[in-house]
């Protein structure tokens, strides 16, 4: 071979492993890639009845998201205290009604606190103004935030959705957040209804998670079919109190998550709920059901008539939405709660 035809086939061969050097790279460096985390991420679901609470915990930081209500400062208190809470980063009220903002007192009268929000109330709330009393002593003024802003804790970014108009109804003006930690997604609805969530899903907001809080104690007005195909969350928490007066979670909205294909978890079944994140796996626990780590249920419960059957028992398909509970434990653990194995298909 001449020296010129040399000189081009080097060059070739040059080229060649440039380009795939380049490829490796940009396939390594890509947007595919979800970013990593070092520690974790835990969402505690207080079950605080018909009522909200959520406690974050991520590498040394801890934020609450509402306290439940007046009558849960006690449990509010003792539950940061037995999870070693002595300082939170934050405190957010989703919006001041009482089954949000009532036990929040507990919680800072336990824990120094950086910064308190809460959206402004247009009506006289007395647990409210509790509130903001026991926050003033505690040396932080309650503040409020607006979609479009933005907060850390730690790692974790919380962006905040909605509301993005104020309308004066206060359920239609909570504070909907996003909480993103390494490659995984929590979104918290407080009790958003259908007017809030329309605006949402106007913005062309990216809902995408997948944790829901799921909004309003799961009633039929929110929580669209809409919505729940823009969200696509692997798993619905739900905290309601057990036959509550409302009739909360509805036949409708539990029909629309088990449509989309979401794991339905209950506070009034499954007492607090933990859901943890290293940045990309989710582990469920619940006070009364073992872990959950994907997979099909291991029993399904009817709340109405405490029995327990196996999930292709005959009973199942006719149980009501509202009345069945897919349980993640052991056999022994079902009977703890109260729950006697069907007749039919003897668990």
């Amino acid at each position: 071979m001449n020296k010129d035809k040399l000189k081009t086939a080097y060059k070739a061969l040059a080229a060649a492993v440039f380009a795939a050097v380049f490829a490796v790279l940009a396939l390594s460096c890509g947007p595919a890639d979800k970013p990593k985390s070092a520690g974790t991420i835990e969402f505690h679901f207080i079950d605080v009845g018909e009522a909200d609470a959520c406690l974050v915990m991520t590498d040394g930081h801890a934020m609450l998201v509402d306290g439940g209500n007046a009558d849960d400062s006690s449990l509010i208190y003792s539950y940061l205290r037995d999870h070693s809470v002595t300082h939170l980063d934050y405190v957010i009220c989703t919006h001041p009604h009482e089954d949000h903002v009532g036990g929040l007192s507990g919680a800072l009268n336990l824990a120094t606190v950086g910064r308190v929000f809460c959206p402004e109330p247009n009506e006289g709330i007395r647990a409210y103004a509790s509130f903001v009393k026991t926050a003033e002593k505690r040396g932080a003024a309650v503040e409020t935030l607006a979609a479009g802003d933005t907060l850390y804790l730690g790692e974790a970014k919380i962006d905040v959705l909605a509301p993005l108009a104020v309308t004066g109804d206060l359920n239609n003006d909570s504070y909907v957040l996003l909480i993103t930690y390494g490659g995984t997604r929590f979104l918290l609805a407080g009790d958003m209804e259908a007017e809030e969530e329309a605006a949402l899903l106007d913005s062309g907001a990216d809902l995408d998670c997948d944790v829901l809080k799921v909004a309003h104690h799961g009633s039929g007005g929110s929580t669209s079919a809409e919505f729940l195909e823009k969200a696509s969350p692997e798993y619905a928490v739900i905290s309601v109190g057990l036959y509550n007066d409302h009739g909360h979670p509805s036949e409708r909205c539990l029909e629309r998550l088990k449509a989309a294909g979401a794991k339905i978890l209950r506070t009034d079944v499954s007492g607090h709920i933990v859901i943890s994140s290293d940045g990309e796996r989710l582990t469920v626990t619940t006070g009364r059901g073992g872990t959950m780590t994907g997979g099909d249920p291991d029993y399904i419960l009817n709340a109405w008539s405490k029995v327990f059957h196996r999930p292709d028992c005959e009973s199942v398909g006719k149980m009501s939405e509202r009345n069945r509970i897919e349980f993640y434990g052991t056999r022994e653990e079902a009977i703890e709660q109260g729950y006697k194995p069907c007749g039919i298909c003897r668990p």
